[in-house]
């Protein structure tokens, strides 16, 4: 049995749906079929998850709300009508669960915009399976709470819960092609609670662990995983193989392929995963696996991501003054604030964050209480900072990966604000200015790929 996720772009329009239905077609070991809202049908259309978050915060403001209730319908009716779909009860249950949702969570914020936003996803699998249905296929819409799909009671961020996972296996008794929506799931009060932004892949993921499929294929809009971002790099090299841990490295600094939630379920179910194109569904795609080659390649991928700042601290003998770090870490937790990396010397300790999460005084309030509780000599924050992060299990086994990368980046005339290499070594963290991020990046690149070609083919 295999699990195929569509993303948004591959259910952006009619003519993505009829590809859709030919990929299930050609094989009839595709039973569960998890997808995304629709996406973008061109570079400046709208997502529909847009449009809802749109509609939602009218809703919030008192605004009148027919226009944007009138453009989700629109992007529906289009598809069903080029499909030649019989839709009018589908587009009037649409219209009218849109109604009833706005009425229902008008003065709850956070269930309105959860409410809402799942609503792409729901009502795209609903008209996926009458797609399905009409061109002969014996298909059906499984909503998430009929799946199983228990979550946490966090407004958009909710996190799934063990008894799912014995639901969902009863999935696998059910006859023909089940189409379940993507990103949201119910609260054990039957509340409507959506995963975290991209988390169709997170539903994916969960479903094929849920049914223990052999497989779990997320279908998107690129051939496969390029091994560095191809908007920096022009044809960069593509990924036959990488492992669960180097994606969730990748994802987690900054690749868009997958959102850094999406591999647990699978990984701790050991389910390979398959990336391939809606587009070129012939082309192999990359798998995602517990364990790779790493002799030849011992870097999987470079990552980059911009939007942090440094909180760099000085105090002469820190080292010596006990439980110091875990102080400065609890000012930063009655904050509200996650960080990222804290490197640290004997005298000296920088903590790595999101600069978006400096808002409303907090900086001000931080700099200030550090100041006054820890009686440090110096404290200023670093602001413009991008992260790039080298990835790839075999370095560990493999001389002069850290050598390479300084070197390319010295060649490159580029500074380091720092360098953090984590205790697995799978991966390396190099900060620098947030306008030298492009250069770092393809330095980086032709010292660890290209060279590489280079030498292999001497």
């Amino acid at each position: 049995m295999k699990v195929a996720k569509f993303g948004g772009s591959s259910v952006a329009s009619a003519t993505q749906f009829r590809k859709v239905a030919h990929i299930i077609n050609s094989d009839v070991e595709r039973r569960i079929i998890v997808v995304s809202a629709p996406g973008k049908r061109f570079k400046d259309d709208i997502k529909i998850t847009d449009i809802l978050i749109q509609l939602a915060q009218a809703v919030m403001a008192g605004k009148t709300c027919d226009e944007i209730v009138q453009a989700v319908v629109k992007r529906y009716a289009e598809i069903a009508k080029e499909l030649e779909l019989p839709a009018d009860e589908f587009l009037a249950e649409l219209k009218n669960d849109l109604h009833w949702k706005m009425n229902e969570y008008r003065d709850n914020p956070s269930r309105l915009l959860d409410a809402i936003k799942a609503s792409g996803e729901d009502h795209n699998a609903r008209l996926m399976a009458l797609y399905l249905q009409e061109i002969g296929l014996e298909a059906s819409y499984v909503s998430p709470r009929e799946a199983g799909i228990v979550v946490t009671d966090e407004p958009g961020n909710a996190q799934i819960l063990p008894e799912s996972y014995e639901k969902l296996y009863h999935l696998r008794n059910r006859r023909g092609v089940l189409v379940i929506p993507g990103f949201f799931g119910y609260s054990p009060e039957g509340n409507i609670v959506t995963f975290p932004r991209g988390g169709s892949d997170i539903t994916g993921s969960i479903v094929a662990a849920g049914v223990k499929a052999d497989v779990y294929e997320n279908f998107t809009d690129v051939d496969s995983i390029y091994c560095v971002n191809p908007s920096i790099v022009e044809n960069p090299r593509q990924l036959r193989e990488i492992t669960y841990r180097e994606m969730r490295e990748l994802s987690y600094s900054g690749f868009s392929v997958f959102h850094d939630e999406a591999l647990e379920p699978v990984y701790k179910a050991g389910i390979p995963v398959c990336v391939k194109n809606t587009n070129n569904p012939a082309a192999p795609g990359t798998w995602i696996v517990a364990k790779r080659n790493h002799l030849d390649e011992p870097i999987a991928g470079i990552a980059s991501d911009t939007g942090f700042c440094s909180i760099n601290i000085s105090k002469y003998l820190m080292n010596r003054e006990i439980g110091f770090g875990r102080k400065l870490l609890q000012i930063l937790e009655d904050e509200g604030i996650s960080y990222e990396h804290a490197p640290s010397g004997i005298d000296n300790m920088s903590v790595i964050l999101r600069a978006n999460q400096l808002k409303e005084g907090k900086e001000q309030r931080i700099l200030a209480r550090i100041q006054a509780e820890l009686k440090v000599d110096e404290v200023h924050i670093e602001h413009g900072l991008a992260l790039i992060m080298v990835v790839g299990e075999g370095m560990e086994r493999a001389v002069g990966m850290a050598a390479k990368a300084t070197t390319a980046l010295a060649q490159a005339n580029i500074n380091l604000e720092m360098i953090n290499q984590g205790s697995s070594e799978v991966s390396m963290m190099f900060g620098v200015k947030e306008e030298a991020v492009v250069d770092a990046v393809r330095a980086l690149y032709q010292a660890y790929f290209q060279e590489a070609v280079v030498g292999n083919e001497v």
